[in-house]
């Protein structure tokens, strides 16, 4: 399978058909599908529940960032 990246502007009368036409093609056919590669990884989104429940701490300087991390 290859991978081709497109940058369409959904905004346009011409993205929008482009869009719907690979769109009615993957319900069609298997073996096609669009990636949104602007999706965090669990990582990302496992850091930003975190941040979000408050599990961050502060620091004066960078010395005491380094203190925090144990570096």
């Amino acid at each position: 399978m290859e991978t081709i990246k497109l940058k369409i502007n959904k905004r346009t009368s011409y993205g929008k058909a482009l869009l719907e036409l690979i769109k009615i093609g993957i319900n069609e056919k298997k073996g096609v599908e669009i990636v949104d590669e602007n999706e965090p990884n669990s990582a990302t989104i496992k850091a930003i529940e975190e941040v979000e429940k408050g599990k961050t701490f502060k620091v004066k300087d960078s010395k005491d960032l380094f203190k925090e991390l144990g570096i």
